[in-house]
This record gives structure tokens, sequence and C-alpha cells, in this order.
């Protein structure tokens, strides 16, 4: 998918060439053949065609699901099984060799497209018989167990295939169950702690588990989709394993600082095999989403107000799990940031330091501060109160700015969802006038109507330029 976009964008920029007499038509001809500019046609057509039959294909698994469900109870154990295993390795069987046919043939046209994306969808369909027969085969042989050890297992399943077969969409189905499965196995995590089993260890150590286990493959497979989600559970299982330690309020302070430092300073680079960054824009706007929501959950009066009642909890540490996991992921931050501050080359020593790293560490410095403050100074809460709100309006400015800059409308629009957010959530959150309410929606409107307008001329202007 990333490189269909490169080609997109690059078919556009050598049509403007040719047409504004920078390249030759032969030279756009050379381009064009080296990148395949024709076949990006198809490319729209054959992911709907590849969604059509991937929704198909679980949609009959459903049925075949539900038909076995409906005689499930007239039939014998020996057949229950032949039935399920039979279907699951012909349907992966049948969609591996489908799907391994060649796109091209010799002569360079486009063959056997069609057989590809049906077998495509026949592993979809694999992966989710995959989780029927697990579950089969755990009441068969009596295995006792919860919900969410079923999901676990079977994403872990599908992620075997997904490396093996280097598909995205297997994936993000394996990130998907894991996820159902963490979230689901939340109450187990935070009131059986002392269970060591291995689908509550997995729970323990998901911040870690979901990073070492699906970024790799976002790189084998080109997927932002899979990178993306995998920073979502990231960031939202070290707030979760960190709410069963609510007397130990320093731990949410890493809770707070570490997703957004981490992700920030992400550098594709670091990596030895790698020599593009495919995911550094991914991470720093997940880092930037990640101070947005937080600060504005942060700059209600609710938070300031019983965020120390929590101390009411008596968590004590049961196991070690979560303060290793927090002990990698800041030592793995500080070797981030210690790249990306330091100096490449003469020229960037001779450079200022770069305003918009010195503001998000004050932002890192200050989500890391604010559990600590509200355990311990809650008498200042109005103080804390107004200072991430404008911290909040900081963001949204610095957003807006950006997307004036680089002419991105979702950094623009972004900003001005997100200051508009704020100024109507601090009216209608304290008590004001409905007199008042009224200008500031009307205020607020008029605003967002001529920004909009004003920076999509902005753009045209460029655009034309």
């Amino acid at each position: 998918m990333i490189i269909d976009s490169f080609r997109a964008k690059l078919r556009k920029e050598a049509e403007i060439w040719r047409d504004e007499g920078i390249i030759e038509d032969s030279q756009y001809e050379q381009l064009s053949q080296r990148y395949q500019f024709d076949s990006l046609d198809n490319v729209a057509q054959d992911r709907f065609i590849f969604i059509l039959i991937g929704v198909g294909c679980i949609l009959v698994g459903l049925g075949a699901i539900t038909f076995v469900a409906a005689n499930w109870q007239s039939w014998s154990r020996e057949v229950k099984l032949v039935l399920l295993l039979s279907l699951f390795f012909a349907t992966n069987i049948i969609g591996f060799f489908l799907w391994r046919e060649p796109v091209f043939d010799n002569a360079g046209k486009k063959r056997r497209q069609r057989k590809r994306i049906f077998g495509h969808g026949l592993l979809l369909l694999g992966a989710l018989l995959l989780g029927a027969n697990m579950a089969f085969m755990a009441q068969t042989f009596h295995m006792s167990g919860a919900d969410y050890e079923l999901y676990l297992f079977w994403g872990i399943g599908v992620l075997v295939m997904a490396y093996g077969l280097r598909l995205a969409s297997l994936g993000v189905f394996s990130l998907i169950l894991i996820s159902i499965g963490y979230f689901t196995g939340l109450n187990n995590l935070w009131y059986s702690g002392n269970e060591f089993s291995l689908p509550m260890l997995m729970l323990k150590n998901m911040p870690i588990l979901g990073l070492a286990l699906f970024v790799p493959l976002a790189y084998i497979c080109q997927s932002r989709w899979i990178f993306a989600l995998s920073t979502i559970i990231f960031a939202l299982s070290i707030q979760f394993n960190s709410n069963r330690y609510y007397s130990i309020y320093w731990i949410k302070s890493f809770a707070f600082a570490l997703p957004p430092a981490l992700l920030w300073s992400y550098d594709d680079l670091l990596f030895p095999q790698v020599n593009q960054r495919w995911f550094k824009s991914v991470a720093r706007n997940f880092a930037i989403l990640f101070f947005s929501v937080l600060f504005y959950v942060l700059s209600f009066r609710a938070y300031w107000r019983f965020a120390y009642d929590l101390s009411s909890e008596n968590n004590s540490i049961s196991n070690v799990f979560l303060l290793i996991n927090l002990g990698i992921i800041t030592l793995l931050a500080i070797y981030q940031w210690f790249n990306l501050l330091r100096p490449k080359s003469n020229l960037q020593r001779r450079k200022k330091i770069d305003i918009t790293n010195i503001g998000i560490g004050i932002f890192t410095l200050a989500a890391a501060f604010a559990p600590i403050w509200s355990q311990n100074f809650p008498g200042t809460s109005v103080l804390a109160i107004f200072i991430f709100n404008l911290f909040l309006a900081v963001l949204a400015s610095g957003m807006i700015r950006q997307g004036l800059k680089s002419n991105q409308r979702r950094a623009f629009w972004g900003g001005m969802i997100l200051l508009t957010l704020q100024i109507i959530t601090r009216m209608l959150e304290y008590n004001t006038a409905l007199l008042l309410k009224s200008l500031v929606f009307i205020l607020c409107g008029i605003t967002v109507i001529g920004a909009g307008l004003w920076f999509e001329k902005q753009l045209s202007v460029n655009s034309e330029q």
C-alpha cells in the first residue's frame, strides 16, 4: 500500500513535469514503464474486489459455522473433529496455492490477479476457522479456560500465519484478536495478579509484547495499519496495566510520559536493516494524539478533584513485570532521545536547537509530573487546570501552525478541532449563561468556516505556484 501511494504521487508529479517541459515525453515513458503507472488504474478496483471477496469469505465462514452449530448436537465427536479439521486444512491449502500465483507473466501483463485475491480471501477464512478449531479442541478435551485465553492463543496462531505469508491483513486480524483478548482479560489481570499462567503473563507484559510481536511484522509487510494499531495497543496497555497500582502514583507518571516520549523520538533508521523512514511520521502523529487526549483529560476539574482519592486503593505490587516493562521502555526512550538530539553533522552542530523537540520535552515532563501533583498538591488544582489548558491551547496552535507551514490538511484541521473542542468544553463545564454559550457557538462556527475557507484558498494558490 505504501508503494502504491508512492507510485501514484510519482505519476502525478511526472505528469506535471511533462506538462511544464521539465522532462520530455520519452523520459516520462521510461518512468511509466519502470514504475508501471498503467497498473495504478486497477489498484483501487483490485482493492475493492479484495474487500468484497474478504467480506464474502468471512460471511461464508460464519454461515458454515452457523450450519455446524445447528447440527452440532446430532453429530458425534469424531464427525465434528474431521469436519472442522478438513475444512480448515482445505481452505488454507487452496487459499495458499491460489494466493501464490504470479501476478505478472514474462511479458509484464497482468494476469491471475483474481485468483490471487480469491486465495487471499480464503486465507482470511482459514484464520477465522482456526479459532473455531481451537474452541472445539478445548471443548472436546475438556480444557477449561476463560474467553480471553482463546482470543490470545487464536491471535498468536494467526500471527504465525501472518509472518509466514507476510500478509498485512492477517497481521491486522491477529492484532485485533489479541486486543480483544487483552481487554476481556483485564478483570483477571487486576484481580488475579498472583496467577502465573501463560495467558496472564501475556496480559502483564502486553506493552512490550505488542511492540515486539507487531512492529517487525509492520516492516515486513510495509503496513502502516499494523504499526498504527500496535502503537495504540502499546499506549493503552500501559495505562490499563498501571491502573492496578493506584496507591503507587509514580507508576502513573511513567504511564503518562513514556508513550509520547517513545513515539516522538522513534526513528526507523535505528534498525540496522531499515534504510527508509516508513513509520516515523506515523509515530509522531500518535504522540501528538496522545498528548491531545491526555491534556484534554487533565484540563477538567473532575480529574484534579477525584484523582488523589484513588490512593485509598491499597494495591501492593505482586509482581515485577510492569516495572520490567516500564524499565525497558524507559531505556529505549532515553536511547532514542539521545539519537534524536545528537547532531549528525557539523551543519547540525551549528544549528539552533529544534524548538519543537524542546516543546515535546516540556510536554513529556508535565505529563509525568501530573499524577505527582494531583497526589501531593491537591490544593493547587486551579493552577494545574490553568497550566494544562494552556498546554492544550499551545498544542492546538502548534498543529495549526504546522498545517499552514507544510500545507497539511490533517494537522491544520486537527488543531482547529482541538482548539474549538477546548473552548466549547470549558464553556459547558463551567456555569455560564445561555447567551454567552450561544455567542461562543456562533463565534466558533464562524471562525471554523472562515479559517477553513482561507486555508483551502492558500492550498489552491500554493498548488498553482
